[in-house]
């Protein structure tokens, strides 16, 4: 989310897979997309019959690649590399939309004389502590006038301006640097270059998808932001056939991060508030293990600007100018909705002192090593299966094991549920050493709830309930109200101050009468919790409290206040519920250009967003061709074929005036209104911490030296290097010269929780198997169908061999290097079982959001005893 979010001010995709059959060009990399999301790819399809070229580039050839006009096979791990050579190329030949570029991004602006560049300090930018492994940003700043505002110099000379630092920053980055890293032959990737710049600027638009390919590594944010950049450079963002495709795994992956399951957000994308420590005097920041285990009494100061206040965190978090400075109005509704009358004071502040404030890394991975040092006592898991989903996950059945409790809610029992009396390979296991104690409760599948997810093109969806769930199966929502329920019981009498977080919550969720023809007679009403996500006001005009069942309901986010008078759980989401009776997410007129009545796309029901760069700077279509939204100088108001993502009436020639906030302080052709300057970050001087423009470094494993830096991989990625389970190969280890990768199959989903228990898809992916090169399978006597051993520092798995050209050896400066390809969705549950190839990967997450790095690691390949 963060690539996406720091470039153009939204971490979601763009656009939507419909509207891939208007792109002229689709690129697809981090993605195996006919395979993984087929559905999607369709329009892929549509798209190619009615002439646009398709180009895959993988480590491995799949069904994405037989499909697509051009296959460019790739070393995994290097696509920084290749895609910033193609950036090299645009800037050096002035191939970039200039008009576009030059209106709609920062490329002209000025950034601070202190800043440093990775090319001036050897694989770091200014503001790195080698101690700490993290950056201070300031540096990276614009350079502002006395007001704060940005300085530009339109003729793009001025050595300091984004586009002379990219020239420079990308200057070795040369098709002869993508032959010797990626492993492609620099007349290949001319082709690539050549097929992008045909199909992009006024009259053609290309697309970019991608998927965990990309976010799985330990710079995936840099890569996604690369991509970005391209396509801001090319002029495809915000227009019809364009944009940045985010393909996310399954039906609300991406609502998992609206209304977040994350640990450093809050609803729609506010930042959770922060209270980052440093034992001793002064504002360092903390590393790591500071943070997570100060010394007993050592006193603790905290890390940059304090948000123990409501005033505090807005003044932190919040922006003055772009459309974020309306953060007061949703955090203070987003209060209301939680905790009611205690969110009434002036200033909000008592229910903002019930938000926990972050003290360090808490994502999935990270607690994963808190849970095996004994840190973390119980633990829930929906729908998730660490024990062979998460990345090395011998260790995490080991985390597993160090709990007093886990509660497992899943259709089937899952690894995270068996682990405790069940190996991997079939070995037994002595529950007498394992504390643990597991409880399986049973939840309900999608057909058997209601209620809404949120797909890859931010578009809510509604899910209707087909039976009831059998025996003692819930919906998640059944179970987590009715224990808010009795966790709020437990708590009513408490005179601590410190339960006032759960006594103060508002909790009411019951259905005036029970579902017509369920035998299940507490189901919470979903339209209630879907009404407190869109947005209800508060209180009457004179003063009176509202309930969530009788307030009226907001119609979109632009009515939310700052002053406690309306409520609402996610204001990206405001608006699909405007009315009673009518539940946007639920409609399905399938007609229009946009289909604006299928569902409901965030925010307000825009299909594209930016789509205000659709335009030229005078509110003209670029094209009649690409026409989607323009200024009708008429009716003085923005219209076309999608909701304006836009201020509605703001004229194309609109000037800020002087101390002008908001989004008031856009230009009239300012279409990134997400950001403080309404323009598209190519440099981004915040936002990110691992630098304002992407840069190449290997994978944390990886065959070869970085040919940049002495820097070698990303210097503020967690290792964990002090932990015996996260044993990595040293670069070039001859033990492990072997580089592997993994993707998913059609016929599974995931670590295989749903699908292994399938008759009819275990016949069609019955075990798993590894491919491997012909080349590959002769040096290591190897043949089709072999059993054969995988190993890594970490673990060793078995698989069957796959002999095929699907896998092909790379030339990396002279030296061939061999890869192979792994799927993930086996287990020792189910009725398909199978190694678990996460036991083969690392503990190496990216800074950005604590991702793990799999789809690039170091492996060798035997063959196994008894091969046959």
């Amino acid at each position: 989310m963060p690539g996406l979010g720091t470039t153009f001010g939204r971490g979601g995709a763009t656009t939507f897979p419909q509207d891939l059959v208007n792109s002229d060009c689709i690129l697809i990399m981090g993605s195996n997309m006919a395979e993984a999301h087929p559905v999607a790819f369709a329009n892929v399809v549509k798209a190619k019959e009615r002439g646009a070229k398709v180009i895959h580039i993988d480590p491995h050839f799949s069904r994405t690649s037989a499909l697509a006009n051009l296959y460019v096979p790739i070393r995994a791990g290097s696509d920084i590399v290749f895609l910033g050579a193609i950036i090299r190329y645009l800037l050096e030949q002035k191939a970039f939309f200039q008009e576009y570029v030059l209106h709609y991004t920062n490329i002209a602006t000025l950034i601070r004389e202190d800043f440093r560049d990775t090319e001036d300090l050897d694989g770091v930018f200014s503001g790195y502590d080698p101690e700490t492994g993290t950056y201070d940003p300031t540096s990276w700043d614009y350079e502002r006038d006395a007001d704060g505002r940005p300085l530009s110099d339109p003729t793009l000379e001025h050595p300091r301006c984004v586009y002379q630092i990219m020239r420079r920053h990308y200057a070795r980055y040369t098709p002869e640097l993508v032959e010797q890293v990626c492993g492609v032959p620099r007349t290949l990737w001319q082709q690539v270059v050549d097929t992008l710049i045909a199909n992009s600027g006024r009259e053609r638009t290309s697309a970019i998808c991608y998927a965990v390919g990309w976010t799985q590594q330990s710079k995936g944010v840099q890569i996604i932001r690369t991509a970005a950049m391209l396509q801001l450079l090319l002029g495809n963002i915000g227009r019809p056939g364009g944009g940045v495709m985010a393909l996310r795994g399954h039906a609300s992956i991406q609502g998992s991060t609206d209304v977040p399951t994350l640990y450093d957000l809050l609803s729609g994308y506010m930042p959770q508030p922060a209270a980052l420590l440093a034992p001793g005097p002064g504002t360092r920041r903390p590393r790591a293990e500071e943070v997570q285990a100060p010394v007993a009494g050592e006193e603790m100061r905290p890390v940059g600007p304090s948000q123990q206040t409501l005033a505090e965190y807005i003044a932190a978090v919040g922006q003055k100018t772009g459309w974020w400075a309306n953060l007061p109005a949703y955090i203070r509704s987003l209060l209301k909705a939680w905790y009611g009358s205690y969110a009434d004071e002036e200033d909000g502040g008592r229910s903002y002192r019930f938000l926990p404030k972050i003290i360090g890394d808490h994502s999935h991975l990270a607690t994963s090593y808190e849970m095996l040092d004994g840190k973390v006592r119980g633990y829930f898991l929906f729908g998730q299966n660490p024990a062979a989903g998460s990345t090395n996950a011998r260790m995490q059945r080991k985390a597993l094991a160090q709990l007093d409790w886990l509660v497992v809610r899943d259709l089937y029992e899952v690894e995270s549920a068996a682990f405790w009396y069940r190996g991997p390979e079939g070995e037994a296991v002595d529950p007498r050493q394992i504390k643990t104690e597991v409880f399986l409760l049973p939840a309900a599948a999608s057909t058997e709830k209601e209620g809404s997810f949120t797909n890859t093109q931010r578009l809510l969806q509604w899910r209707d309930k087909a039976v009831d769930p059998p025996g003692d199966a819930r919906s998640d929502l059944w179970f987590v109200y009715h224990l808010g329920k009795r966790l709020k019981a437990l708590y009513a009498d408490s005179p601590h101050e410190r339960d006032l977080p759960i006594k103060a919550l508002t909790w009411d969720y019951e259905r005036e009468t029970p579902e017509p023809g369920s035998r299940i007679l507490d189901e919470p009403d979903v339209l209630l919790v879907l009404k407190e996500i869109n947005g209800y006001y508060a209180r009457t005009p004179d003063g009176k409290e509202y309930s969530l069942r009788e307030a009226p309901h907001v119609p979109d986010f632009t009515a939310l206040k700052a002053d406690g008078s309306t409520a609402c759980g996610s204001w990206i989401y405001s608006g699909v519920y405007p009315e009673p009776g009518r539940n946007r997410a639920a409609s399905r007129d399938p007609s229009g250009y946009t289909f604006p009545n299928w569902g409901f796309a965030w925010p307000a029901n825009r299909r594209i967003l930016y789509n205000r760069a659709s335009a030229d700077p005078q509110g003209r279509p670029w094209s009649e061709r690409k026409k989607y939204i323009w200024w009708d100088e008429e009716h003085r108001q923005w219209t076309g074929y999608d909701v304006p993502d836009f201020p509605l009436r703001k004229p194309p020639d609109y000037t800020p005036p002087p101390g002008a906030t908001g989004i008031d302080a856009h230009s009239g052709s300012d279409p990134f209104i997400m950001k403080p300057d309404g323009k598209g970050w190519l440099f981004a001087p915040s936002g990110l911490k691992d630098g304002p423009l992407p840069t190449h470094y290997e994978a944390a494993e990886a065959p070869i030296a970085n040919p940049l830096y002495h820097r070698q991989s990303n210097p503020v990625a967690r290792y964990y290097r002090d932990r015996s389970d996260n044993r990595l190969a040293a670069v070039g280890d001859e033990r492990y010269p072997i580089v592997a990768t993994t993707y998913r199959l059609t016929e599974h989903h995931l670590s295989g929780p749903m699908t292994r228990w399938l008759p009819w898809l275990n016949a069609l992916q019955p075990a798993l198997f590894v491919e491997i090169s012909p080349e590959l399978a002769a040096e290591r006597q190897i043949r089709h169908g072999d059993q054969v051993i995988i190993s890594t520092p970490r673990a060793e798995i078995q698989a069957r061999a796959l002999v095929t050209r699907r896998m092909r050896p790379l030339r990396l400066n002279g030296r061939i290097v061999h890869q192979i390809g792994l799927p993930f969705h086996w287990g020792f549950q189910g009725k398909a079982t199978g190694s678990i190839t996460n036991d083969l990967t690392h503990m190496v997450l990216e800074p950005n959001v604590s991702i793990e790095e799999a789809k690039a690691f170091l492996c060798d390949v035997r063959p196994a005893r008894g091969r046959r």
